[in-house]
């Protein structure tokens, strides 16, 4: 496995969990008093959601503390599941594992869809000679049985170079999904592991490697490429009817930027709905129209399907009243 080499990257790499306070801010102008803790963690995806939401939300209410974590999507549900958090932010639905763990721990949960999102397949700048992938394509480069190790493998007019691969770590959400489309394309059921593949839960270490790597090519949520596009290529992935298509919100949304676009969860532990006010408050917040749906643009994704939040606060409600 390579390690990156630049000893200057973005400081905030390290630092795995954002604590988010807006203590004394001026522009506070509805707070109701409320104060304690709300504690979110999982998906590096869905992070920039919450965390634009909690920002907003401490505008109004700047006592309560948010801590936002980003352990992966599964480091966040072995978390969720044995109680340490209030939320977990999810870039795949919860597995029969992790749904197990959460019944022995007496944890009852409640799944939230939050967003729509085009997990992103991108290059380094200089790279001209990829103009689009295949799903099958996706599966030879990515598939833990690939034999590619230069881009000329992949075909003979490509450069006799070796690729350097950026992957997101083993819990990741956007992992698993990338692992799903491989096995459906080829077969292989993991993605691969050689020197040449560095793993990070941070997208922002994945991010620099592919800018500063002329040969390397990796994959993560379309948020963080929307957010650098100075810095990396996305790649246009061929569709089911045989079209090569860039991700973007309109053919996230309307299902042309297939089979990479993925919806993005939220799930939320039912007694800290029910006993702590500020998370109730918070997750009221993040549905109304001061909310996701508001900053959704802003941060790279694409809004659910219409009604989507409606139900989400119906939800809340049903919750409170049993």
């Amino acid at each position: 496995m390579r390690s990156i080499k630049k000893a200057h990257l973005f400081a905030f790499i390290a630092i795995l969990v954002l604590t988010l306070s807006a203590c004394g801010s001026s522009q506070s102008a509805t707070t109701t008093g409320l104060s304690g803790d709300v504690i979110v963690d999982g998906s590096s995806t869905v992070y920039p959601i919450t965390v634009a939401v909690a920002e907003e939300f401490l505008y109004e209410e700047p006592s309560v503390r948010i801590s936002v974590g980003l352990s992966g999507t599964g480091g966040g549900f072995k978390k969720f599941c044995i109680g340490e958090t209030d939320i977990s932010d999810a870039s795949r639905p919860i597995r029969d594992s992790e749904k197990e763990l959460c019944a022995q721990n007496s944890i009852e949960y409640t799944e939230f869809l939050v967003a729509m999102d085009g997990l992103t397949v991108m290059v380094n700048p200089e790279n001209n000679w990829l103009t689009s992938l295949t799903a099958e394509q996706l599966g030879q480069i990515f598939g833990v049985n690939s034999t590619i190790k230069q881009w000329s493998d992949l075909d003979p007019g490509f450069p006799a170079e070796d690729i350097l691969f950026f992957v997101p770590d083993p819990d990741s959400g956007t992992r698993d999904y990338m692992t799903e489309i491989v096995e459906k394309a080829i077969g292989d059921e993991d993605l691969r592991q050689d020197e040449n593949t560095t793993f990070s839960s941070d997208d922002n270490v994945l991010l620099d490697g592919i800018a500063n790597e002329t040969y390397a090519i990796g994959f993560f949520g379309f948020a963080y490429y929307v957010n650098n596009q100075d810095k990396v290529h996305a790649v246009p992935i061929v569709n089911a009817d045989g079209v090569a298509v860039l991700p973007s919100d309109t053919t996230v949304q309307d299902g042309s930027y297939n089979p990479l676009a993925r919806p993005l969860f939220i799930y939320v532990n039912d007694e800290s709905y029910k006993n702590k006010p500020q998370v109730a408050a918070f997750l009221n917040f993040y549905f109304n129209e001061k909310g996701a749906a508001e900053i959704m643009e802003s941060v790279g994704y694409s809004l659910p399907p219409v009604g989507t939040f409606d139900k989400n606060l119906d939800l809340l409600v049903e919750l409170q009243a049993d």
